[in-house]
């Protein structure tokens, strides 16, 4: 059954709807496979196959009345950072051990409502602050392509998962890469939305402040059509959130998508990449000219300057908003949560007027950089210097230059202070046999452009399993 956890997530819909297969036994070949490869990954934050297999026999009674819900019988899962009713939602971190939220997160509530069945949440590191998931509550996360290797982070366990076969689609999140380096790494895709566009309301922790405009709440998936659909079956204002908006759907047709100009490059001037991340981004460009789009090098000279905002925001307000929480138990963090807090440390807290100024300057800089988009409003570049990088691993030598650690993923991070949508699709693999991503980025609002450019990637490349999990 290894073939058909594999499958895509519209696939497998197609086979519930037509009967050929039922809920219990799509149900139970995930089931197999988490036994089979979750010892190895270690991707799952709370899952109990027993509870898996009851929920399934109630879809399988609903069967009548409720399969035609969009998601009806899907094997999916959820970050542990988005809550989630009856689940374990620890963040990674021992000050949350056992914590089981009451009620769902919207989107969860969402995807409940849509029929789909929830496997469980999956690990990530402590709260959030890496791109290596590791913690002392669940321990390391390990990459599907290499076990020496991570998936990435922080939706490490659930990149992991859908990568394997383990899930056929989740939900992170992402406030500075967190859904698109790690799809880069494991070879699926992602998307990072407009903030709102996929109500943020549940979030552990809540996407306030700063991070309502750095954070969202994203789809992973195999493909960019399964990532497309859960987009669109979770979309949708929440009334109760105040940055969630009330845009409609749409679905641009090819001709629509064709209008807009993509400015492509292959890095930002300032930190190399691999040749193979180079050449990944360049057959994504012919991939899009063979499919009639116009597509020309351009860069935003407000890269940099968007670069230090996020960093201003995600790791100096971000180590101020978790400094209450952990006073007097510094002794119960993980190394890879203290490695953030010396970053933090050395650049020192912001002061009120800093603090005030860096938000002033964001709006300007975001509002001149939609100026330079004006000509090319859809951009394709790498999503890191380098593909999966060891446990631990922190500087690499590239083109003959150090690339140290959060520099090395720095063409994620751009559009977390922009708030664009950003979607990943894997194009390449490195000569380890490691897959390389590339990223589409769209302006602020519209998602549906990022996803239909990014399908047509995906179909000209697309998933390739690891070979753990085929078996």
């Amino acid at each position: 059954m290894s073939d058909l956890v594999l499958e895509p997530a519209v696939r497998q819909l197609e086979l519930l709807r037509t009967g050929e297969i039922s809920v219990v036994e799509l149900a139970e070949a995930h089931i197999r496979q988490i036994e089979r490869l979750n010892p190895q990954l270690n991707v799952f934050a709370d899952f109990d196959a027993e509870r898996v297999r009851e929920r399934a026999r109630k879809h399988d009674a609903w069967r009548g009345s409720r399969s035609r819900r969009p998601l009806f019988g899907l094997p999916v899962t959820v970050k542990s950072s988005i809550a989630t009713r009856g689940l374990k939602c620890e963040i990674g971190s021992l000050l949350h051990k056992g914590d089981v939220p009451r009620e769902d997160a919207v989107v969860v509530s969402r995807l409940r409502a849509a029929g789909a069945l929830i496997l469980g949440t999956t690990n990530c590191p402590e709260f959030l602050m890496a791109y290596e998931t590791a913690n002392l509550l669940h321990g390391r996360t390990r990459n599907p392509w290499d076990l020496e290797r991570t998936p990435g982070g922080s939706s490490g366990g659930e990149s992991a998962a859908i990568a394997a076969g383990l899930s056929a689609g989740g939900l992170g999140s992402d406030s500075g890469g967190s859904v698109r380096v790690p799809a880069h790494f494991t070879g699926i895709c992602s998307l990072k939305p407009t903030p709102g566009r996929i109500p943020g309301r549940g979030h552990l922790p809540p996407c306030v402040g700063p991070f309502q405009i750095l954070g969202a709440i994203g789809p992973m998936a195999r493909t960019m059509a399964d990532v497309a659909l859960l987009f669109r079956t979770l979309s949708g204002q929440d009334s109760l959130d105040p940055v969630s908006p009330p845009v409609a759907l749409r679905e641009p047709s090819l001709d629509e998508l064709r209008t807009n100009r993509i400015g492509f490059f292959e890095d930002d001037g300032l930190v190399p990449v691999t040749p193979e991340t180079r050449a990944a981004v360049n057959a994504a460009a012919a991939a899009l000219r063979d499919a009639g789009f116009r597509v020309e090098p351009f860069r935003p000279r407000t890269l940099e300057q968007l670069r230090r905002l996020w960093w201003k925001f995600f790791v100096q307000c971000g180590a101020m908003f978790y400094a209450p929480a952990i006073r007097g138990r510094e002794h119960q963090l993980s190394p890879i949560f203290n490695e953030f807090l010396g970053f933090a440390e050395a650049a020192q807290p912001l002061t009120a007027a800093e603090l005030l100024d860096a938000w002033a300057e964001l709006d300007l800089l975001r509002s001149k950089t939609l100026q330079e988009m004006s000509k090319y409003p859809v951009l394709l570049c790498p999503v890191a210097s380098i593909p999966a990088f060891r446990h631990n691993e922190r500087t690499w030598i590239v083109e003959g230059r150090e690339v140290e650690y959060l520099d090395a993923v720095r063409h994620t991070q751009w559009f977390n202070a922009l708030a664009a949508p950003a979607a990943v699709v894997p194009v390449r693999h490195s000569p380890e046999g490691l897959p390389i991503g590339v990223q589409i980025v769209a302006r602020p609002f519209q998602d549906e452009t990022a996803l239909g450019i990014a399908a047509i990637v995906d179909a000209a490349f697309g998933y390739r399993p690891p070979a753990m999990a085929l078996g």
